[in-house]
């Protein structure tokens, strides 16, 4: 429905209680949560409801719920941000656009650190439909599919078999840093989708690892923002067991 909101959808106390959890910041033009691993941000399959639809939990009465300004995939933890009304979504829009957003995650990979430790991983990626999957692949950036993809990335801490990585994409391809990691030989652990590791120095990794665990905005009413979501107790018990703490 052009220009027209959908209707409400219906949810549970308990759904209600589980969304109002994930909120870190809210103020009249935002609203931030730290979205679980495992939650789609939209168009999910199924009867589980996702978090777009979830949001309803935050609409005042005969009013919109907050639009979401961009997405992180259903396996990625971390903060994702949203507008609360219909200028402040304009205004974060074109400065997305604009690539005026830097957005910081951490990962997991394996089976050690990159060489170099630190760099920026230049390589197009395009888009490849197989089914009902979406994947993302490398390519010439002749390729008349090419879509120009830079992430910069930084050793956090190493131990044998794997490393924790800071990561900053400066475009927001779909399933970008994945890709470009496993492009190097340093997949993401848990991402079986690129070749990630399903065990890490001897321990199972229960899915992908890796996390937004900040963003940096224009605020839509003035100045910057940087808002920060802890790194969730699955990925934290695994970098501990990993020495990478």
């Amino acid at each position: 429905m052009k220009g027209r909101e959908k209707p409400p959808i219906r949810l549970t106390p308990a759904e209600i209680a589980f969304v109002r959890g994930l909120a870190i910041y809210e103020d009249p033009d935002v609203l931030a949560l730290n979205k679980p691993a495992g939650l789609s941000s939209q168009g999910g399959r199924g009867q589980v409801h996702t978090l777009d639809e979830l949001l309803w939990a935050f609409a005042k009465p005969g009013k919109a719920r907050p639009r979401l300004i961009h997405r992180l995939d259903r396996d990625t933890s971390g903060v994702i941000l949203t507008a609360r009304t219909k200028p402040a979504a304009g205004f974060l829009g074109k400065a997305m656009m604009a690539r005026k957003f830097a957005k910081t995650y951490r990962a997991i990979v394996t089976p050690g650190a990159p060489e170099p430790r630190a760099g920026t991983i230049d390589v197009s990626l395009r888009r490849d439909e197989q089914g009902r999957e979406a994947y993302m692949r490398v390519c010439d950036p002749g390729h008349p599919d090419a879509e120009t993809a830079r992430s910069r990335y930084r050793t956090l801490a190493e131990a044998p078999g794997a490393a924790l990585l800071e990561l900053d994409p400066e475009t927001g391809r779909m399933h970008q840093l994945r890709v470009h990691l496993a492009h190097i030989g340093r997949p993401i652990a848990g991402d079986a989708r690129y070749g990630g590791a399903l065990v890490a120095g001897g321990h199972p990794v229960p899915r992908l690892m890796l996390h937004a665990a900040a963003l940096t905005f224009p605020h839509p009413s003035g100045g910057e923002k940087r808002l920060e979501a802890p790194v969730p107790a699955d990925m934290a018990a695994l970098i501990a067991a990993l020495g990478l703490g």
